[in-house]
């Protein structure tokens, strides 16, 4: 919900990084790879219970998420770089609920395998649409810069980068921000379904 408005505020940003980096011969992959490092950083430090400490490399994770595909517009596209840049980021979303389980077990597993279970409801109607949505060649209106069909709704990229920080920001409200934010995901894959339902009709 959030993206399609923070998008074109952040578009100039990330086209300058994208183009200085561009100049110096480094490719969309590798700034992919390098916030994936990032994130699997952040989910380290929240193990250790350094949850505060996380945002930093988090925050620079997701920036760098933004930069690769702006880079990868200027370089040359490919299905390759658009396959490994989803796959990172939903093993990135699924490692910080993790890490705080595994940091406080007994305050955190049950909170995050909800969200966990949220985000397969999330995950998986984003990308069965964009399957279909690819073998029919439509595109999306509000997402039109993205390699694969970008299915809206309550919970996307922005949501989830706030829920995160708000766990970082209050390890100990980790729970309550979880189970909230599980509820925002089980919306937004009801929604996707409907809309998904509704939009390959016919066939």
């Amino acid at each position: 919900m959030i993206d399609r408005h923070a998008l074109p505020l952040l578009r100039p940003l990330f086209h300058w990084t994208a183009s200085m980096l561009n100049r110096r011969g480094i490719s969309a992959n590798q700034v992919t790879l390098a916030g994936f490092a990032l994130g699997l950083l952040a989910a380290f430090l929240v193990g250790l219970g350094w949850a505060g400490a996380a945002m930093a490399p988090l925050l620079a994770g997701r920036a760098l998420d933004g930069i690769d595909g702006a880079l990868a517009r200027l370089s040359g596209e490919t299905d390759r770089g658009a396959f490994l840049d989803i796959s990172l980021d939903f093993i990135f979303y699924a490692a910080m609920p993790l890490a705080f389980a595994l940091h406080d077990p007994a305050a955190n597993a049950l909170a995050a395998a909800v969200l966990l279970a949220a985000f397969v409801g999330t995950g998986t109607s984003f990308l069965a649409f964009s399957a279909l949505a690819g073998k029919r060649a439509l595109t999306s209106k509000a997402y039109p810069d993205k390699a694969i069909y970008y299915l809206g709704g309550l919970a996307e990229g922005g949501e989830t980068l706030i829920c995160l920080l708000a766990m970082c920001w209050w390890p100990s409200s980790f729970a309550a921000i979880a189970y909230g934010f599980a509820i925002l995901c089980a919306i937004t894959t009801l929604t996707r379904l409907i809309a998904g339902w509704r939009s390959l009709g016919g066939n």
